[in-house]
């Protein structure tokens, strides 16, 4: 059955990757030493606009997004149904995974220490493309009589195209991105995650090796209890979860950078030469950009929409707080952890991969140069990070299904609801099915298909950069005369 399945998927995939990693600069016949793939072009190229339409927000709107999320505006006259704090507890509890840790290392191990400096350069553009998406999705989303906050492209994609004139358009993208997140959440969301959390603890422990069942159903327990509770459940967990995990990962991270940091010279100079150098070129550019996009580490969702989805259950009744909240995002997950994990193996000098190590292998190499019990704490982080993922990702795929079912649900049985309870229900099946078989081909199609989110949420993003461009201009005057409805403490 697995196997039929797989065969299924398999020529799906050939398909999409022709589709997805088509190089359009070779196809002009311009040579750039590396294959820039069509959806890295894509990305990079909505980053690349907002950053410069919107006047380089990802820099000067840092210390706003900060102020922000820590409550330093502590007056919300917005309806919603999370902090600012908890919606990106939630939105970087799905992005930051074990990409941060396995998919740096393989972008290290190809492209050397200058891979780091496009790793950071793609951080901080990916600040804009993140804003303009969060802005956005609080600005077009819809509440419910009982309160419950829907947003995210799927909504401003309908809503907003329709405004400018487009809404046939808007509405086959938005119904378009809508199956797509309800799709490949199962994958990339779920069952790549809760494989990798029985491998994780195969390797260390041999004799979990045999109970993936057992393995994925208290895992599906310990989901179900948290995401049937809805985004209020999952905010609460997200906002105690994520910042533990990260600054566990980062301590460690700085303890074996501090116990090398002799090499700090030698380091920095290795990631400034090789950043520019051909070969750190290919691995650094496109490797690292390719292997993140692709394993949601380097790219931090920027530009694939589906944060948004999370920022718009925010309090506020100003959509901009929540981009200036949001952009801090991709800095956070790629400028903070992802270089951590860098400069770990940099500075440990593992970056040249002496025993031919893949991804978290590698990783755990360089921590246990440190001490032996560091591989352990890596463990734990790394579980904490998928499990993390799993949650936040669960919600993002029931708003899609919402979105597509959500009304037919209502009419057959009288409640919305039970679209997104017969979401999660299947959702927490397929957990289990993650961490008892191998579906490769399965996961490779999702994984794919998260990326493919990226082309109506880009291209709805250039058609309402006008709109977004006048929220920001009208936020701005607003917070200069002090009328922006949250006041400081």
């Amino acid at each position: 059955m697995i196997c039929s399945i797989n065969q299924i998927f398999e020529p799906l995939v050939q398909e999409l990757s022709k589709v997805l990693f088509w190089d359009p600069f070779a196809a002009a016949g311009l040579k750039l030493g590396a294959a820039v793939p069509f959806i890295v072009f894509w990305l990079i190229a909505g980053a690349i606009f907002f950053t410069f339409y919107l006047k380089f927000i990802n820099l000067r709107g840092l210390k706003h997004g900060v102020d922000l999320a820590l409550g330093r505006y502590t007056k919300h006259t917005g309806k919603g149904e999370t902090s600012h704090f908890q919606a990106i507890s939630t939105a970087l509890s799905s992005t930051v995974g074990l990409g941060n840790i396995a998919g740096v290392a393989i972008a290290i191990s190809m492209g050397g220490p200058g891979a780091t400096f496009w790793l950071i350069l793609a951080g901080f553009l990916g600040m804009s493309s993140k804003f303009a998406e969060c802005t956005l999705g609080v600005k077009y989303r819809k509440m419910s009589p009982e309160g419950v906050v829907s947003g995210g492209p799927m909504y401003y994609l309908r809503d907003g195209l329709k405004e400018r004139g487009l809404p046939k358009l808007g509405v086959f993208l938005a119904y378009a991105f809508a199956l797509i997140v309800a799709f490949s959440a199962f994958g990339i969301g779920n069952m790549f995650q809760s494989n990798q959390i029985h491998a994780q603890l195969s390797t260390m422990f041999p004799v979990m090796a045999p109970y993936g069942f057992w393995v994925g159903l208290a895992l599906a327990i310990m989901t179900g209890m948290v995401i049937l509770g809805g985004i209020k459940s999952i905010a609460k967990v997200s906002e105690k979860i994520f910042p533990f995990m990260a600054i566990l990962y980062i301590v460690m991270c700085l303890m074996i950078i501090f116990s090398h940091i002799t090499r700090i010279g030698e380091a920095f100079q290795l990631i400034i030469n090789g950043a520019f150098h051909p070969d750190a070129l290919k691995g650094g550019f496109v490797g690292v950009m390719v292997t993140g996009f692709r394993r949601a580490a380097f790219s931090n969702e920027a530009g694939i929409g589906s944060a948004a989805i999370a920022h718009s259950t925010v309090k506020t009744a100003k959509p901009v707080t929540e981009g200036y909240v949001a952009l801090l995002e991709p800095f956070i997950d790629t400028v903070v952890i992802c270089t951590m994990t860098a400069l770990t193996l940099i500075f440990t000098g593992y970056y040249q991969n002496p025993g031919d190590l893949e991804g978290a292998q590698l990783t755990s190499a360089a921590f246990k140069s440190f001490a032996w019990w560091a591989p352990y704490v890596l463990l734990l982080c790394m579980l904490l990070f998928a499990y993390s993922t799993l949650i936040g990702w669960s919600y993002y795929g029931v708003k899609g299904f919402d979105f597509i079912f959500g009304g037919l649900f209502e009419k057959l049985f009288g409640k919305r609801i039970y679209a997104e309870k017969f979401y999660q229900v299947i959702f927490l099946m397929v957990i289990i099915v993650g961490t008892t078989t191998s579906l490769n081909a399965i996961i490779d199609f999702s994984d794919m298909l998260v990326l493919c989110m990226s082309v109506p949420n880009i291209l709805g993003l250039y058609i309402l950069a006008p709109v977004l461009k006048r929220e920001v201009k009208a936020y701005n005057q607003a917070l200069k005369s002090d009328r922006i409805g949250c006041e400081k403490p």
